[in-house]
């Protein structure tokens, strides 16, 4: 529940700032640039400890969080929204999208593997806030620097006058959210193959896989489109999970294989959803007479993020219906319980998914004839 709670205040936050750069109308790149310099102060307050007890100690920390996590929220929903303008060709967008996801990655591995040792280095103790603080702001003053010289040499674009959606998005985001019902995996290694240690090399596995994906399904998606890479990531996924279904042993391997094979989908559902985004822009101004940019980023962090709390919290229902206890040896009846729920929510969420993007009116190509009739518009428009 408290998982959920903060899932739902970073897409406020998001949804918030969204609002706010569509209103204002400030160029993404300024707001990047300038929103930076506050952002690196603030990387250090999720590891500050207020020199307070009792509720005083708690709102510190409480407004430390929200205070970072509210200027992380003006900086990134401006930097996403910026994919907007940097390119109109819904195949530049694409690859961009892709980029994204595999230098996050990247970054992420660098962060897990760089911070331990900057932890000892600092104080020999890899646990004391100060060195916590230290690697925070050296990432901090890293990252700053790229983020205003990126923001200082891109050019300035218009951004939209109206708050509004475009259909396209409230239904990509209902087909992402019906992928973020979680995989069950600590609880089935825990109790069903009883090796938490090959859990952990399971759950290191998935995020191996979501990275190496990634340039294949960009490739996909350029030959055959995105919601024929959907399609076919959801044929991969439920075709996964009936096989593993009906071979599941217990043996961790087969677990392996079943859970790097669900993963390489949803990566490729994650890539498909970034990568149209952008073009739902085009698709409002034509049907709707509008243009939003950093609304549309702004309402797809919220929805996604309020699913992912969702999703957590369907699970731990779900665990509670079966009547697991935690830390003791499960019966036969909760084990099989526990595989299913493995195995039947990934195909649930898929053919659901399926649906959704069906009804996308997004087809392949469609970005083209959307950017040439809006060519049409504005030619036919007498200036004002």
């Amino acid at each position: 529940m408290i998982y959920m709670i903060g899932s739902v205040r970073d897409g406020i936050a998001d949804l918030l700032t969204g609002i706010w750069a569509e209103r204002g109308r400030p160029a993404y790149a300024r707001v990047v640039g300038y929103g930076a310099i506050p952002l690196w102060l603030a990387f250090p307050l999720p590891y500050f400890a207020p020199p307070f007890h009792g509720i005083a100690f708690v709102l510190g920390l409480l407004v430390a969080q929200i205070a970072f996590r509210s200027l992380y929220a003006l900086v990134n929903i401006s930097y996403a929204a910026w994919s907007v303008w940097i390119s109109r060709d819904s195949r530049d967008r694409a690859a961009i999208a892709g980029l994204r996801m595999l230098f996050g990655t990247f970054a992420e591995v660098v962060v897990s593997v760089s911070t331990e040792r900057i932890l000892l280095a600092v104080s020999c103790d890899a646990t004391s806030t100060p060195s916590f603080l230290t690697a925070a702001s050296g990432f901090a003053v890293i990252a700053t620097p790229l983020l205003i010289h990126g923001a200082r040499r891109s050019p300035q674009g218009a951004d939209g006058r109206a708050v509004a959606t475009s259909t396209p998005i409230g239904l990509g985001l209902v087909a992402i959210a019906s992928t973020t019902l979680s995989l069950s995996t600590p609880y089935y290694f825990t109790y069903v193959v009883r090796n938490q240690i090959a859990g952990t090399t399971a759950l290191a596995l998935m995020g191996i896989t979501g990275s190496v994906f990634v340039p294949l399904w960009m490739l996909s998606r350029h030959q055959t489109g995105s919601r024929s890479l959907w399609f076919g990531a959801t044929a991969l996924a439920v075709a996964g999970s009936i096989v593993f279904a009906l071979t599941d042993t217990g043996a961790a391997c087969r677990a392996d294989l079943f859970l790097v094979t669900v993963q390489a989908a949803l990566a490729a559902f994650r890539f498909v959803f970034w990568a149209m985004l952008p073009d739902t822009v085009e698709y409002g101004e034509l049907h709707g007479g509008v243009r939003v940019g950093a609304l549309s980023f702004g309402v797809a962090p919220l929805l996604q993020k309020v699913s992912i709390g969702a999703a957590t919290a369907i699970i731990g229902f779900a665990y509670s219906a079966t009547g697991d206890a935690p830390q003791v040896t499960q019966s036969a009846v909760v084990i099989t319980d526990i595989r299913w729920i493995m195995v039947a929510a990934p195909i649930l969420d898929r053919l659901l998914s399926v649906l959704a993007m069906a009804a996308n009116p997004l087809r392949r190509d469609m970005h083209r004839q959307i950017l040439a009739k809006l060519a049409e518009r504005a030619a036919a428009t007498p200036p004002t």
